[in-house]
């Protein structure tokens, strides 16, 4: 070794210890100098240490992401409530939900399905706008449960199934997956459903947490109790 690297090595011994590429260079030449008959236990324990502290990093990592994600979406829910709460009119707040609150929460579509016992042709309905589909009485139910004698959860998150299209209509060409919040109007209506449809496949799956999105439909709930009343 030269005099001047030397020098400087002796007077900042510290950049050596901090530089990980140096220092494993420098541990598997010292295993090279041992020959292939000795065990060095100390660096074993080492490299395992190494590892197990690589691993944390990559927790810590992810929870952070994950910390931050889930403060992004409450903000989103908050400011899409802030939105349902703006309108005066019905007609208003059946546009908002499409022009501002649909934005806000990053969907592609939303649909509110209103149970009537005239259905399809509960004309009064069907002038509200496109953002509003009149089902008949049961439809909900099925719709949520794909048909199958299973309970109802109250937020369901999945891929679209072969009959979102008569909710979504002429969009149905192009969304893939979706949030189905059951609603409940009280005693003595019918319950409805509120409909998000997102093009991303992936963007709502039955292994992504609901507890946001239950809040949100608990809010829409009581709105629509509201202007129902």
């Amino acid at each position: 070794m030269d005099q001047d690297t030397r020098d400087r090595i002796i007077a900042a011994p510290e950049s050596l210890l901090e530089d990980v590429d140096v220092m494993n260079a420098l541990i598997a030449a010292n295993e090279r100098a041992m020959g292939s008959n000795i065990v060095d236990l100390r660096g074993i324990a080492m490299e395992r240490l190494a590892q197990r502290l690589d691993r944390l990093e990559d927790t810590h990592r992810t929870v952070i992401a994950a910390a931050y994600e889930n403060l992004a979406g409450t903000n989103q829910v908050h400011r899409a409530i802030l939105q349902l709460l703006d309108p005066l009119t019905f007609e208003d707040f059946l546009k908002t939900l499409n022009s501002d609150v649909a934005p806000t929460l990053r969907v592609d579509c939303v649909r509110l399905v209103l149970e009537s016992v005239q259905g399809e042709q509960d004309v009064a309905l069907r002038k509200l706008g496109d953002v509003l589909f009149v089902a008949p009485t049961g439809f909900v139910g099925e719709y949520i449960s794909g048909g199958k004698n299973v309970p109802l959860r109250p937020v369901v998150l999945r891929q679209v199934q072969p009959t979102s299209d008569v909710v979504y209509g002429d969009k149905a060409g192009w969304i893939r997956s979706e949030a189905l919040m059951k609603l409940d109007f009280g005693k003595g209506r019918l319950p409805g459903m509120l409909c998000l449809g997102a093009e991303d496949p992936h963007q709502f799956k039955s292994t992504h947490g609901t507890d946001l999105l239950g809040f949100f439909g608990g809010v829409f709930e009581r709105t629509m109790r509201r202007w129902l009343s």
